[in-house]
């Protein structure tokens, strides 16, 4: 089995602390995520979820607990040092796509590499818009995009850097229906090639395309449990263009 690239233990985490407006929104929160997982992170709106994906990602702090990766303790690390670990291992992908729309798709794809270490960088960017199906469209502005297309660039965008992890945020929430099964589909083919995938969302239908299902509740862990039959998106996609819905 593969391991743990990622490992929470006793995660809490509580903004304004000490005061009237005080919330806990994580409590105790233990896990483990191994490499090559596709993961889901589920629940309803103030679960916990995205707090959990944020710290999970680095992005925010604990308030109490450890979080390693690859073994590491990087939880207490400072911002310029989380900065560099997400921009050298972690890849994110949100509802709102947090695109420039001054600016082509292959000019967002080169965004993160603008800070890193890599040469070739216009390379790289055409290599991941390829890999999410976009060589097309490397020169269009996002407002020259559908939103399907949009959430394309942002992904391209999280995998230009090639990331242990890639993050998604509600990624089907701006999305009609035969975008989002296109979206959970690249996830499901980015995950079988070996990328390490979680994914948060509230909805059911989503969750269901994951290999393992992680349910938080109230700031809490109400249930872990491995999908033995994820639903396969494109096979989704094709019953859904059958009934005459349209791309």
């Amino acid at each position: 089995m593969n391991q743990p690239v990622l490992q929470a233990q006793n995660l809490s985490k509580i903004y304004n602390p000490g005061s009237s407006g005080e919330v806990q929104a994580l409590r105790d929160v233990s896990l483990e995520i191994r490499k090559g997982e596709f993961l889901c992170l589920m629940g309803a709106s103030g679960s916990g979820k995205s707090t959990l994906m944020n710290i999970l990602g680095c992005l925010d702090k604990p308030t109490s607990g450890r979080l390693l990766l690859d073994g590491l303790e990087v939880a207490g690390l400072d911002d310029e040092a989380l900065a560099k670990i997400r921009n050298r291992k972690l890849g994110f992908v949100f509802q709102m796509f947090n695109l420039l729309p001054r600016t082509s798709a292959l000019e967002n794809v080169e965004l993160p590499l603008i800070y890193s270490d890599r040469t070739e960088i216009a390379t790289l960017a055409r290599r991941a818009l390829d890999e999410v199906g976009l060589t097309d469209r490397i020169h269009h502005h996002p407002g020259e995009l559908s939103g399907g297309q949009q959430q394309r660039v942002a992904i391209a965008r999280a995998l230009v850097n090639d990331p242990e992890i890639l993050f998604a945020d509600e990624p089907t929430g701006n999305l009609d229906s035969v975008s989002s099964y296109e979206i959970i589909a690249l996830f499901q083919n980015l995950n079988a090639k070996g990328r390490t995938v979680v994914l948060v969302t509230h909805e059911p239908d989503i969750a269901e395309h994951a290999a393992r299902i992680v349910r938080i509740a109230d700031g809490t862990i109400a249930d872990d449990s491995v999908n033995p039959s994820p639903r396969k998106a494109d096979q989704a996609l094709r019953e859904l263009l059958a009934k005459g819905e349209k791309r």
